[in-house]
């Protein structure tokens, strides 16, 4: 399916100090050079914030992590996790259609939601509150059909039952999320044939539509106020705003032992020879190295870095030089840049 940014982008984009400061943990749990690895749970942080993905929030994550805006549009469009248009304020409605849920009654589903919300998917309500779309398998095949709304799966549905539950969000309440008609969990119909003798004791509702109760926020958004943030990868239990402000003062503060280990092997930085201006020709497109976007382009340009040739020259202590004035370190080795210089000024010089 061809999945396209929506056609009206708001201007711009921004965490709220506390998704922020969880972000910024989140870049934490890998290796200097590689927090593009965060991508996904930040961009489904920023998802939870604004209710789908923008643009901006594409290129706001993707400036966080040192990335090309494209690379960042690949992840958002490649994965059905992540809303690429507006949905409704309260929910969004995902209905799994694929063959057990379809068999047991998904359709039915999908004509409450026609009736209810609108006509066609991905449309919002009238009171702009609710939204819906049919999706894949959504691994609840025993219970089907069923929907996930917010973080839980409604199960056992029925047309009826799915309406009531349509009426009870409307109202502002919150529905049990699970099986709709008695079921406990995924156990037979007729009930239980073994494992019996753990059919007492058990809580009120199965563990995750239990979680859901306790919790009380079934279609609640996180905003990053719901806890104090743990960042325990770091070695310790602390609040992710230590090694926010660590990050800010990278290379010199060390948070553990491993990365003052790393900075102590740190090799010895030289400036490389820079430039004040491109040269008459005009400047080289450094976006055509591999990880380079506008704006890592713009921040090599100010360090005085136009052309192929200039990169391709760099040695080891060049490299810690321009390292250490990049956002994150690691990239120039990373990506070949040296190397991709190389051959792009040589294919330069035969034109």
């Amino acid at each position: 399916m061809l999945r396209r940014l929506h056609k009206i982008q708001p201007e711009s984009f921004a965490f709220t100090p506390e998704n922020q400061i969880w972000a910024e943990a989140q870049m934490t749990k890998f290796p200097e050079g590689r927090q593009a690895s965060a991508i996904i749970p930040i961009l489904w942080r920023a998802q939870e914030q604004e209710g789908w993905i923008t643009r901006p929030a594409i290129e706001y994550v993707s400036d966080m992590l040192g990335l090309a805006y494209i690379r960042g549009l690949e992840v958002a469009s490649f994965y059905f996790m992540f809303q690429l248009q507006p949905v409704g304020s309260l929910a969004h409605i995902q209905i799994c259609g694929t063959t057990s849920c379809m068999i047991c009654g998904a359709e039915d589903l999908v004509a409450v939601c026609k009736e209810l919300i609108s006509e066609k998917p991905h449309a919002l309500s009238e009171d702009g509150k609710f939204s819906w779309e049919e999706v894949e398998c959504l691994g609840a095949c025993a219970n089907a059909p069923m929907a996930q709304i917010g973080k839980d799966y409604y199960e056992d549905l029925t047309a009826d039952k799915f309406r009531a539950l349509m009426a009870d969000f409307a109202a502002g309440k919150i529905p049990v999320p699970g099986p709709q008609n008695g079921r406990y969990a995924a156990e037979p119909l007729s009930g239980l044939t073994s494992l019996t003798e753990y059919d007492s004791g058990k809580t009120q509702y199965n563990a995750s539509a239990q979680l859901a109760v306790d919790h009380g926020d079934t279609i609640k958004r996180i905003d990053g106020t719901e806890v104090p943030l743990l960042t325990p990868w770091l070695g310790k239990s602390t609040t992710a705003k230590k090694p926010a402000a660590k990050k800010a003062e990278a290379p010199k503060v060390a948070p553990a032992p491993k990365k003052a280990e790393a900075e102590s092997t740190v090799v010895a930085e030289k400036k490389p020879r820079t430039m004040t201006a491109p040269r008459k020709a005009g400047a080289d497109d450094l976006k055509l190295l591999s990880g380079v976007g506008p704006k890592l382009e713009t921040t090599l340009n100010e360090l005085g870095f136009f052309h192929f040739d200039q990169i391709a020259k760099w040695g080891a202590e060049e490299v810690s030089w321009v390292d250490a004035r990049l956002k994150f370190k690691g990239r120039i080795e990373r990506d070949g840049w040296i190397e991709q210089a190389k051959t792009l000024a040589a294919a330069a010089d035969k034109k």
